[in-house]
């Protein structure tokens, strides 16, 4: 099994942001992380170290399996200049991390409502508890 990830640091409107990129078994998965000030390439390091474990990843996606081809080493070259200049986040994984917000979103949704039926139940058998007690005392 091979695993590729990739970690692409970028500048987001008010912070450093990094994006983790991980390939593996023909799946995709991404991590956003915000570092705050421009990190250095030492404390990038410390962090992949220390805690890319605990990173929270997308749900797997599909992934296009591309065979491994020897390239012309100019190209790479190329490949790898223009990866360099990329600023921002890879298509792919703006639509891992988007489809990650939707499930948690449809899961705060569920839970929410859950939480207004068991509220809106406890008033109703107030309502009757106190009417109970009304008609007792009369």
């Amino acid at each position: 099994m091979e695993v590729s990830i990739k970690l692409n640091v970028f500048f987001e409107e008010t912070f450093w942001v990094g994006v983790f990129e991980k390939v593996y078994d023909g799946k995709y998965e991404a991590s956003k992380v915000v570092f705050g000030a421009e990190p250095k390439d030492y404390e990038v390091y410390d962090f992949i170290l220390e805690k890319f474990c605990d990173l929270k990843f997308t749900n797997p996606l599909c992934n296009e399996l591309v065979k491994k081809r020897r390239v012309n080493p100019k190209r790479y070259q190329r490949e790898i200049k223009k990866e360099v200049e990329n600023k921002g986040i890879g298509t792919k994984a703006q639509l891992a991390m988007k489809l990650q917000q939707e499930v948690n979103k449809a899961e705060r949704k569920i839970v929410s409502r859950e939480e207004k039926e068991e509220e809106k139940q406890k008033k109703f058998e107030l309502r009757q508890q106190k009417k109970n007690d009304k008609h007792k005392g009369h």
